[in-house]
């Protein structure tokens, strides 16, 4: 029996796509904040430009070491995914926000000095970290210890140079206020990108349930179609044993042998593939021409048969053993009940691009009061169809002028 083995493995998101994910966050993220620079002129534009490629690239393995939390949480429930992001996402911030302090600590004291060059001034950061700012002494100005009573000079020296604090030495406080406020930022950026990353996931979660959702359907059409087909040899083995047992009961021993050997060839073509498996028109045609001649030892006298099968139409796919309980229904309703010879015709035919496979017979059995199209042999072909292809087939059967005719329209097959 043929078995089906499901895909179980949980659904993950390739590692490129995750990567490629990342990288192309923080390259917009490089992008955006060197545009920004270059619009409101930030000085010392190569300085900053480095330095944001470093930022970027430790918010790229700070994100990755992320995604690595995160997905563990890949097959939870989306609240827990979502509060999971949440809680990882802010240590991540906070380490993103240490380094962009790191890489940027210098440059802010040498932006400092430049605009105080600018602007005639020297502003300068002492060992305590305040942010000092020298003035130069104003021209006009005197140094007189004695007041206005000194008297005056005709060449008079500026004041001395003054030293003023504009900003003093960040405190503890201080800094955890500035590392927060960039973690903030980095914080809404890190969750952009796991907003991104589990709709991502949500997308291939959403594929591997279809492709398992198809693979349950194909196994369990598959077992419909075993259980079906399953159906037929046992009504026909049924049905062959009794025939020879009366061969052997009234001495026709030669019909007998005649008939194990048919039944040998049988079963050797029917039982050499999966039973579920489609085969070429060709086979199944000799497949009942097997049939034929075992049922053909019974009715010697009976039973004739033909068959119409194009070239063209040989290696076209059909369903195995479809067409057995079909013929099956001839013998058992036009033949056996009757001494009148009947020929049993089965051909195929394509039309308007599908496959035509015909069952017909000439026997007595198509009167009104017979029951040819009843049972379960039609039940069953319908039955295979249906679950084999669905709407794109059909089976049509019915008395004619001169006798009973069943139809298979199927869709038409490679042709070798």
């Amino acid at each position: 029996m043929a078995t089906s083995e499901f895909t179980t493995a949980p659904a993950r998101l390739r590692f490129r796509v995750v990567l490629a994910s990342m990288v192309g966050l923080w390259a917009c993220y490089f992008l955006l904040t060197t545009l920004r620079g270059t619009i409101v002129g930030l000085e010392m534009q190569d300085e900053l430009m480095w330095r944001r490629a470093i930022v970027s690239l430790a918010g790229v393995a700070v994100t990755f070491a992320m995604w690595l939390v995160l997905r563990l949480f890949d097959n939870r429930a989306l609240w827990v995914k979502i509060v999971a992001t949440l809680v990882v996402a802010l240590p991540a911030s906070v380490l993103i926000a240490q380094a962009n302090q790191m890489v940027f600590a210098d440059i802010e004291s040498r932006v400092v000095e430049k605009i105080g060059e600018s602007q005639g001034v020297r502003i300068r950061r002492d060992e305590a970290g305040n942010v000092l700012v020298d003035v130069p002494g104003l021209p006009g100005q005197y140094d007189d210890p004695e007041g206005a009573g000194g008297g005056a000079s005709a060449d008079p020296a500026p004041t001395a140079a003054r030293t003023i604090t504009l900003a003093r030495a960040p405190t503890g406080f201080d800094r955890w206020r500035q590392l927060s406020d960039i973690a903030l930022g980095r914080y809404f950026l890190l969750l952009a990108w796991a907003s991104l990353y589990l709709a991502l996931l949500a997308g291939a979660q959403a594929k591997a349930a279809e492709r398992r959702e198809g693979e349950f359907r194909r196994a369990a059409k598959a077992s419909e179609l075993r259980s079906l087909r399953y159906q037929v040899n046992p009504h026909f083995l049924f049905n062959t044993l009794n025939s020879l047992s009366a061969l052997v009961m009234t001495g026709k021993v030669d019909r007998a042998e005649q008939m194990i050997q048919s039944i040998s060839n049988f079963y050797r073509h029917s039982l050499a593939d999966d039973p579920t498996s489609d085969v070429s028109l060709a086979e199944e045609f000799e497949l009942q021409r097997h049939y034929l001649e075992i049922e053909a030892v019974r009715f010697p006298d009976r039973l004739r048969w033909e068959v119409d099968l194009p070239p063209e139409l040989a290696q076209a796919r059909i369903p195995g053993m479809i067409l057995q309980p079909l013929i099956e229904n001839s013998v058992k309703y036009a033949i056996a009940p009757f001494k009148k010879p009947v020929m049993i015709r089965l051909a195929a035919r394509a039309e308007y691009g599908r496959l035509v496979v015909s069952v017909s017979d000439n026997g007595p059995g198509a009167s009104k009061d017979s029951q040819h199209g009843f049972g379960i042999g039609l039940a069953n072909v319908r039955d295979r169809l249906e679950a084999r292809f669905g709407m794109d087939a059909s089976i049509a059967s019915g008395t004619t002028d001169g006798g009973y005719l069943t139809e298979l329209r199927l869709p038409l097959g490679p042709h070798g």
